[in-house]
């Protein structure tokens, strides 16, 4: 099968993506085809790409997003997937949560684990990812648990615990060198973000600053709060630096992140908390980061670890 040369002409498509276990697919492909069609909205082709042989791509000329996802995710699992309203390209502009989505820890949890408090702080942190708390107030109550706590211990918190997600690296750094900027924007801290983005390669960090001390944290931040606003006026100000037509890809997990993921193209839900899940038009269910990479359609060969942009 092949999902090459789809449309020709101008009209808006519906297109969904996803990673497919090949055990069986024609079958369940007959049965989603099926149940798409009794839906209203009939499938026009649906094929592997052929530079992704695992990739499975369903256009429509018309249909509605939160179906269609429904109507995979019943005959297909959950998959990764990504659904878009025009032919998916590869985006001019990467904006990425950190905690949880490009480095698999919470940099908060495992830094209150130094103090002793990890249980705690971790109960707020999951309470606020899953927006049942404000995040402002919920961060700062975090912060304030950490009062005392050596600086030291950031250091010794990133060298034992954090560590990038699988595939974080080449999803980066591939992105870059087919010419899309990468911004780091997190409710996490500098502290952390940014040796992360350098490991990772992004170009920019916007997030939070600990107030630090006589070698001590304060329990107190230094400057405004990085918070869900902060994230969507970030990729806003850097999308209107990129012209009109530019593609945005947003990942995220957490309540805090699904401003910038409704406002991106790919919004996609990294192994996300259910109210992120249900804003994103993309997700991924598996580990690999490198997921995104084949959604974009991005062949293997082309994913490179290290870019230089000299």
């Amino acid at each position: 099968m092949s999902a090459t040369g789809l449309f020709s002409g101008d009209f808006e498509v519906l297109i969904a993506r996803l990673i497919a276990d090949m055990d069986g697919v024609e079958t369940r492909l007959d049965a989603a085809l099926g149940a798409c069609a009794d839906a209203g909205m009939p499938v026009a082709m649906a094929g592997m790409l052929d530079f992704c042989s695992d990739v499975l791509q369903i256009s429509l000329p018309d249909g509605e997003r939160a179906r269609l996802t429904g109507i995979l995710t019943e005959h297909f699992g959950e998959c990764d997937l990504l659904v878009a309203d025009h032919e998916i390209e590869v985006p001019r502009l990467f904006v990425s949560d950190m905690d949880s989505t490009m480095i698999g820890q919470e940099c908060i949890d495992e830094l209150a684990d130094f103090a002793g408090i990890k249980d705690k702080v971790a109960d707020i942190t999951e309470r606020a990812m899953r927006g049942e708390l404000e995040f402002e107030s919920a961060l700062k109550e975090r912060v304030g648990l950490l009062e005392g706590l050596e600086e030291g211990a950031i250091a010794t918190c990133l060298d034992q615990r954090i560590q990038p997600v699988p595939g974080a690296r080449a999803l980066v750094n591939t992105l870059r060198s087919k010419g899309c900027r990468t911004v780091l924007v997190t409710g996490g801290f500098h502290h952390f973000a940014d040796p992360v983005a350098e490991q990772l390669g992004f170009e920019r960090v916007v997030g939070n600053r600990l107030g630090v001390a006589g070698g001590a944290l304060t329990g107190l931040l230094a400057g405004p709060v990085s918070d869900a606003s902060t994230k969507l006026a970030t990729l806003e100000d850097e999308r209107s630096q990129l012209g009109e037509g530019a593609r945005v890809l947003a990942t995220g997990d957490g309540a805090n992140d699904i401003p910038m993921i409704e406002a991106a193209d790919y919004g996609i839900a990294y192994r996300a908390k259910p109210k992120a899940r249900e804003a994103a038009n993309g997700r991924i269910a598996s580990v690999e980061l490198t997921a995104i990479l084949k959604l974009l359609g991005i062949a293997e060969s082309e994913w490179v670890e290290d870019f230089d942009p000299a």
